[in-house]
Order: structure tokens, then sequence, then C-alpha cells
């Protein structure tokens, strides 16, 4: 947490020796004060050492700071409060402190240059204010310039703005010939529809439904319909994509009067921003939906004969009975051998006489691909023409050039209505038609075009997946190379010292190899006595087998103080913490306008955001919280769409995360952690929209949430995703995305945010992976060279050693996507899509899998070995469970299911959730603090009460409000 200034409030001991410690020449300046001009002077100086200006009074300067400084001058901390902070011994005291510095004062002409300084180089990719204070604090300090008053840089600050606005403007508006502006007003005008007025601006916004042919010709249609601009495809070639992103944002937010009301460049520009980014975003949906609309057309093909299936095997009494005792037997032994419990109830012979029935016989396999020729030629083919004519498929890769080829050839031959390919047309196969769809493709030595054109689009959905095929125009399907660094070879040295990894492959192997030998041998040498860990035989093998953990005390006083604080705030509304917390931390400043002014006086706002936020946070929505007269739903309505955006929830979020972080006191909750443990959860959510999905594991459609959260109950991250999204890429973004001041070297997860290649990846941005692993019973280790043994785990050790040649190879390959992830040059998800089981031929990914089997042996010989170590990741998963299931005590309305399909209201409402949810932690932490301070509480504790502390209490919440019911009140209606 920070003052206003950006000097912590809080310091660590370390931090405090190392930048407030008076040196050898700072003393001498000492030698002719005393009392409090000693200790005020000292305070100032060690203060302008470090921020390069002086407080503009007593509260801005750390206490922690000034009772260290006092112990160093052996004086007491009461002595800062008598210190003068005006007259001539302030002024000479400051004079002394800028000439021992060689600093001078700011000048007008210093303040126009800071000015110029700040239109050319920084506005580009910076627009946040407090950002903008840094940046010139520190600008200042480096030309050794004690800086203005904040209110002087505030408004040089707004100064710079408006002219960067007006010069960049100007520069975007004059590219514009007047076929273009009025193609872009005409999307501003009014038109009538069924629903009122509308404007094509509206619906060019709009996002699109649910997979489907229906859809994909709607996001078609607004694609074309941004294309008819006309937009200069060279026009932000040398714009800031941050710059871009900025004024595409701020356009989102305005309506179309509003966007009218502007001076045309200002309009145009936010215009051409917003269709610019708008024409990507379109083209990505266009592709998410050839990609959902291709497995949706398999999956309605096989419930249609899986349901068919069922009536048929309905009629059939014995096969029944059968499968009867099937099931049965199976629920009465879970546990037991296939060979014990199923064979005999129904031998094995009969089994296999139904499999073949069902595939064969019954033809299963044959009548899925029958059904989906004929919905594909019903109704799905219809896209066919949209999609060709609309998106430009490319691929670098000489392997995926057929596909590219039968795409050529399917638009060239659309217009054709024979069912087979004309002879003589070269037409592809390999790499394209499987070998159990060529007898329905090739019949008769010719081309079916209806089966052949299914291939090509389900081939083509994989390799867009894995991105080997990619679409021009579009941000999550581009070339994979453009997700890279393009400036590698000649900055390799500073990025392979960035992530501080040898440029030598060989050094780097070397360091592995033995590392790996090291931890197999230690396992090796002490799993003999380890009570805990065994390997054992099984029919299938040897197996590793881990002794569940014993059950732990329960902590004996942490009931009472429960009771304590529900006693104490018994009732305490939701809606008072999340205001308690904004008092105290101000998290409402990082929430500002989409647009560059705003005239809302700052209590109203705060006010209006407060319940806004907590509308959102709860899931009741905002017309709930509309409060008459002051706050009716349309004000909270504006402060919605105006105001509140991901990014400005993700910077209040995490300075209320930063709050908490400082204010726990180690006596109670421990010294600060460098562990961050992770896992989703499901919300539902309507379906008329990409995101939300169907998933087995979950049980339900709806969309996943992914928390980070340290051991106390904090969450530092959330991210808002499918729910078949990687869970490994989640946990590597959120790593490498939390703006907390948290340093994570040890994520604990589950088995599903684990792989090899994650383990690979997270070795290289210098960060430790540690699973709990489900089914430790199936891991394998892998030896460093083919030669070693370990007669006490050989077992359970991979014939195969690794393969360091390959690693070798693609190190460079491996840091330049590492790189790419640490940079933010791409999402984890979009890059590490690369890496599948579908694209199992990259030289990278194969290294990867080398790497990441390395990684994870190293991992589970440091788990066999270690109980401290599985416990501490199993509870630090617990605690992610536990954060979970506070989710629903919160975000309690409409049943807990997310009612709107527009994915930036989806992602905002859950973010507001984080958000209540992190202040109910930090009040939480307050109060458990006030009560134990107290004499006699934390003698109470046991080690164990303090080691199951949490701030997840809700006891003594009260989440839905206050209700008042007046007995002598009647409605006012007749008798």
């Amino acid at each position: 947490m920070t003052s206003g200034d950006g000097m912590k409030l809080n310091w660590k001991r370390k931090e405090l020796k190392q930048r407030w410690t008076l040196s050898a020449e700072e003393w001498k300046l000492l030698k002719n004060k005393t009392g409090p001009t000693r200790l005020g002077f000292a305070v100032l100086m060690k203060y302008f050492h470090i921020t390069g200006r002086f407080p503009d009074g007593p509260r801005e300067v750390p206490r922690d700071g000034i009772r260290f400084v006092a112990d160093q001058l052996e004086l007491s901390i009461k002595e800062w409060r008598e210190y003068p902070w005006s007259g001539r011994v302030t002024t000479y005291h400051r004079n002394e402190i800028r000439e021992f510095f060689s600093f001078r004062k700011a000048s007008l002409h210093d303040a126009k240059a800071i000015q110029r300084w700040l239109t050319a180089d920084l506005l580009n990719n910076e627009h946040r204010p407090d950002r903008l204070q840094e940046a010139v604090l520190e600008r200042y300090r480096h030309l050794h310039i004690e800086p203005p008053t904040m209110d002087q840089i505030n408004r040089m600050i707004q100064s710079a703005i408006a002219d960067h606005e007006m010069r960049f403007c100007n520069s975007i508006g004059g590219n514009f010939n007047a076929r273009m502006t009025d193609r872009m007003n005409k999307l501003l005008q009014l038109q009538p529809s069924a629903d009122g007025e509308w404007t094509a601006w509206q619906n060019i916004k709009s996002d699109p439904g649910k997979a489907g042919l229906e859809s994909i010709k709607e996001a078609v249609a607004r694609l074309n319909s941004v294309r008819d601009i006309g937009l200069p495809a060279e026009l932000f070639k040398a714009v800031h994509p941050k710059l871009l992103e900025r004024y595409a944002k701020r356009a989102t937010v305005e309506e179309p009067f509003e966007l009218r009301r502007h001076m045309a460049p200002l309009r145009l520009t936010l215009m051409a921003t917003f269709l610019h980014r708008r024409e990507e975003e379109l083209t990505d949906h266009l592709v998410d939906l050839l990609v959902e609309t291709v497995h949706k057309m398999g999956k309605k093909a096989e419930k249609r004969i899986d349901d068919s299936l069922g009536d048929a095997l309905q009629k059939a009494p014995s096969k029944m009975a059968k499968l009867y005792r099937i099931a049965k037997a199976s629920v009465e032994a879970p546990q037991g051998v296939v060979e014990e419990v199923i064979f005999p109830e129904a031998p094995e012979k009969w089994l296999l006489t139904l499999i073949q029935e069902v595939e064969a016989g019954s033809g299963y396999t044959g009548k899925v691909k029958t059904a989906l020729q004929r919905s594909y030629n019903h109704h799905y083919r219809r896209m066919l023409p949209d999609l060709l004519d609309n998106l430009e498929f490319c691929s670098t890769n000489a392997q995926h050039q057929p596909v590219l080829q039968a795409l050529v050839l399917i638009k060239s031959q659309m217009e054709l209505r024979k069912p087979f390919f004309p002879e003589g047309v070269e037409i592809p196969l390999k790499g394209i038609v499987p070998a159990n769809w060529m007898p329905l493709v090739v019949e008769d030595g010719k081309v079916h075009r209806i089966a052949y054109e299914i291939c090509v689009l389900k081939t083509l959905r994989e390799q867009l997946r894995c991105r080997e095929i990619w679409v021009v125009g579009s941000r999550r399907y581009r070339n994979p190379e453009e997700d890279l660094p393009q400036d590698f070879e000649d900055r390799k040295e500073y990025y392979f010292a960035e992530l501080d990894i040898p440029m030598d492959a060989k050094t780097f192997t070397a360091s592995l190899r033995e590392e790996l030998t090291n931890h197999l041998k230690t396992l090796d040498e002490g799993i003999s006595s380890n009570p805990k860990v065994k390997i054992v035989s099984k029919k299938d093998g040897h197996k590793i087998s881990i002794t569940p953990f014993e059950p732990q005390a329960e902590p004996e006083n942490l009931a009472t103080l429960k009771r304590e604080i529900t006693h104490r705030w018994s009732g305490t509304s939701l809606l008072d913490m999340l205001k308690e917390t904004d008092l105290r931390t101000d998290f409402t400043r990082f929430i500002q306008s989409g647009t560059e002014r705003s005239h809302m006086d700052k209590a109203t706002l705060q006010r209006r955001l407060l319940l806004s936020l907590f509308g959102m946070g709860t899931n009741t929505g905002i017309k709930s919280m509309e409060s008459l007269p002051d706050d009716d739903y349309k004000d909270l309505l504006y402060v919605r769409r105006r105001f509140i955006s991901s990014e400005g929830l993700r910077q209040s979020i995490a300075q209320v995360v930063n709050a908490t972080l400082a204010v726990r006191q180690p006596g109670i909750w421990g010294d600060a952690t460098t562990a961050c443990a992770a896992d989703s959860k499901q919300f539902g959510a309507w379906d008329q929209n990409l995101l939300t999905e169907w998933h087995l594991r979950y049980g339900g459609r709806g969309v996943m949430v992914y928390w980070h959260v340290e051991k106390n109950a904090t969450c530092i991250y959330s991210q808002f995703k499918r729910v078949s999204s990687s869970e490994a890429a989640a946990m590597i973004q959120g790593v490498l995305r939390h703006c907390t001041e948290m340093e994570v070297d040890r994520q604990f997860v589950d088995s599903h945010g684990q792989n090899a290649v994650a383990f690979a990846f997270c070795r290289l941005l210098g960060f430790d992976l540690m699973p709990r692993l489900k089914g430790i019973n199936r891991q394998k280790l892998y030896k460093a060279e083919s030669g070693q043994s370990f007669p006490n785990i050989n077992a359970v050790i991979a014939n195969k050693a690794i393969n360091w040649e390959l690693i070798e190879e693609q190190l460079d390959t491996m840091v330049k996507h590492a790189v790419a992830l640490k940079m933010g040059m791409a999402d984890a998800e979009s890059l590490l899509r690369r890496f599948c089981r579908n694209n199992s031929q990259h030289p990278a990914y194969k290294a990867l899998g080398e790497l990441g089997k390395a990684i994870k042996t190293i991992f589970l010989c440091r788990y066999l070995n270690s109980e401290e170590l599985r416990r501490e990741i199993h509870e630090g998963l617990n605690v992610v469970e536990s954060w979970n299931s506070t989710n629903g005590f919160i975000y309690y309305g409409k049943r807990g299911e997310i009612s709107t399909n527009r994915k930036d209201h989806q992602e905002m409402g859950l973010l507001c959730l984080h958000l209540l949810q992190a202040s109910m932690v930090y009040i939480n932490t307050l109060m458990i603090q006030q009560v134990l301070k107290e004499p006699g509480w934390v003698e109470r504790m046991t080690p164990r009460d303090l080691a199951a502390l949490s701030s997840l209490i809700t006891l003594h919440i009260n989440p839905y409000g206050r209700f008042e019911l007046d007995m002598e009140a009647r409605l006012p209606l007749a008798a």
C-alpha cells in the first residue's frame, strides 16, 4: 500500500535497512542538530533520497521509516511531532538537503520540457493518472530537479493529455476521405426497428450468439459492415497498441448520441480505432463459431444415433438384464477388479459380441457418419460460402498445405450441384481424410463432395485450435510468430538474462542433469525407510503408493474467537464492509470514466460506484440497489456503463489485496508467504454466447473462474474462462499477470492444472509448479542417463531417459516463447495452444515435453520424500476450496447463475465478486486482529489455532441488507 505520491506506507525490516539507513556522509550533516530538529532533518533527508522530493505533510512519511531513523539516532519517535513544517528552519533544512544531493528547484521551463516529454514519449503507452504521476516524479528525480506540488503536476499531466489527444486525432483524422467519413457518420444515424430506434453502430457492437448457422451469418454481416467502411490497411501501423486500445475502449462506453456530439477529428478517431479492433474481434468470433459449429455437428449426430441405439437396446430383454447386473455389480464393488466383478455377470466373450454388434452389426460408426453428412448437407453446409469468402487461412508449415489447397478447391466448386467432384480435378486426400472415413469419401475412384468437405472442416478445426493454420486479420488466431519477440536474435543476451538462464545450452542441461540425478539418488536412498511411501506390485506393474494424512487435532479456541467476533459485530452489512474498505484503501479512485472528463462530484460518484459494485458482485443486479431519490436506476446504470471496467476492477482488487497483506500482523498470520494455490470453479450461465459450455466434470452449463489464493485466504488474481480452457495456461497467466505486491515462487494446483509442458514453462519462468496429484499410482519417473540404476525405485522409472540433445537444440525456441509469456506479448491460453497433442510433431513441443518430464521427476522426488511438502500443498489447495465455497455466500442473486450473454458484463460481475470477497477478507482480518490484540487472547491461541485461522468467516455478516417491519403502517388500499 502506498501514499498519494507513491511512497510505501508499510516496509519490511530488510527494506528499511537498505533504504532508510543513514550513510557516513549523511551523519556528518547531523552534527550540529539536536532533538526534534535532528530527527526531522534526518527523516526529510532520507525521504528526499528515496523519492527525490519533500513530503507535503507529516502524514505522507511512513511511520516505519520514522521509527527506523529515530532508533538510529537514539531518539523517541515523539520528537517527530514537534518538528516545524514551515519557517526559516525548515527552509534552511530543505536548501541544505537539496545542495547535498545536487538538486535544484523546478522552473517553468522545466515544466514545459516535462510536458513535451509526456506528449511525445509516455502518453502513447500509458494513461492512468497514478502511473503518470509516478513517471513524472521519476523523471524529475532523474534530472536532479525538485518537482513542483502534486496539484501542479496534475495540471501539467492534464494539459499534456489534451495536447496529445489533439495531435493524435488530427494525425488520424486526416487519413479519411469524404466517402469514409460519410459511411462512418451513417453508422450513428438512428433507424427504426422493432425495439425502437437503433443504429448500425450498436449492431456492430453486439456479441455473437450460440454456435450455429444463424450466428455465423450474423457475424459475417457485422464483419462486412466494418469492412465496407474501407479503413486504410496501414492506418494504425505506427500506433502503439496500448494507445489504440485506449481509444477503442473509450468508443465502446460511449453511446451514439455522445459520439455525435464530438468534434469531427475526435469522433472519427474514436470510431476508427474501435472499428479497427472490432474487425479483429469479429474475425475471432467467426473463427470461434467455425470451430464450435464443426464440433457441434459431430456431437449432434452422435447424440441422435445414441438415442436410437438406446431405443434398440430396450427392445432386447436379455441385454438389458445383463446390463442391469453389470451396473449393480459395479456399484456394489467400485474398487473391484473387472475380471472378478464384471465377468461373472457378463462373460468377456459376451461383452465382445455386444461391442461388435453395436459397432458393426448395428453400424454405429457408419450411422453417425451418415447422420453427420445428412445434417451437414441439409443445414450446416450453408455456412461454407460465408466462411470461405470472409476468412483467409494461411500456414507456413508445408505439412498443412493440403488443407489450404482443399479449401481453395471447395471454394472453386461451390456452385457444383453434383454429388462427386469432376474427374481430372486434383484432390488432396493425405493428411485430410482419416482412414475410417476413406470408404465414405472415395467411392469407385470418385470423391464424394459432402463427405470430403466434412473431413476438410474437421481437419481445419484441429489445426486452427493448435494454430498451425492461422487467419489473416485475427488477433487470437493470428500468425503465432507474431506472438513472439521480433527482436529476439538482436537481444538474445538480454532475454536469457531476464529469465536467468545460461545462453549455453549444454550448461543449462548439465545443471539439470545433475539436479535430476541428485534427487533420484535421495529418493532411492530414503524410500526404504519412509513409512508413508511405498512401491507396491500390481497385476499391471509396480505402482507408487502414499499413505493418506493422519487427521490433525481440532483447533481448540477458534470457535470461541468466532463467537466473540459474532458477538461484537453481529449482523455486519456486507455493503458496509465494502464501504469501510474503500474508506481505508480508496480503491474506487482506480475506477475511472472511460472518457477523458467527468463532472460528477466525488462523493456522489463514490456512493453510486459502491452501490453498483455491490449489486454486480452479489448478482442481485443494480436495479435492486436503487436508492431513491438520490440514486435511481438510471444513475447507477450510467455509472456502470461509463466508469466500471475490467481494468479498473483489477486495479481496485490489487489495492485491497496489497492493503490486506500490509495490515497483517506476523505474530498472528505468520511471515509473508511466496506460495500460492490455484483452482477453478464453475458458475452457471446463460448459453446464448460462445463462452458458456456444458462440461461433464462440472455437471451443467456454465463458465469457469480460475482463482489464485495465498495461504491466508486472500485471492491475488482471478480469470474468467470457458470450462474447456486449459487450467495449466490459466495457472501461468495468473502468476505472471497479478498486480499485487506478493512474489510467487511456488504454485500449488490440482491434477487438472499441470502437464509436462506446464512444468517446463514454469521452470523457464522462474517458479515451481507443485500439483496435488490425484493419480499418484500412475506417475513415472525419468532418469537423466540411460545407464543409471536406482535399485529401490527402478520399478517406477521409465526405460527411456531424458533426451537432452533435443532440449539443447530447441532451447532458443523455448526461451523465446517463455519471454513472450513474461513480457505479455501473448496470453498463455493462445500461446500454449500450439503445444498440445494435436501438434505432437512440433519440435518445440517435443523439447518442452522432455524438459517437463525432467522437472516433474524432480518435483515427484521432493513430493515423495517430504510429507511436510505434501501437507503444505494439500492445505494450500484446501484454502482455495474454502474460497470457492464462500463464493455462494456472496454471489447469491438469481441462484448464482450469470444472467447475461455479454462477455464484458459476465467478466465484470465476477470481478465485482472478487472485489467484494477481498474486501470481506480485509475487514475480517482487521476484526480478528482487534480481538487478538486484547490481553489474554493471543496467549490462549495454540499453534494449531493460528495455523487454522482464516479470514473467510461469515457468521457475523449479513449479505442481504436490513429489513424493517412496521406493524402500524398499512398499504394505501381500499377497504
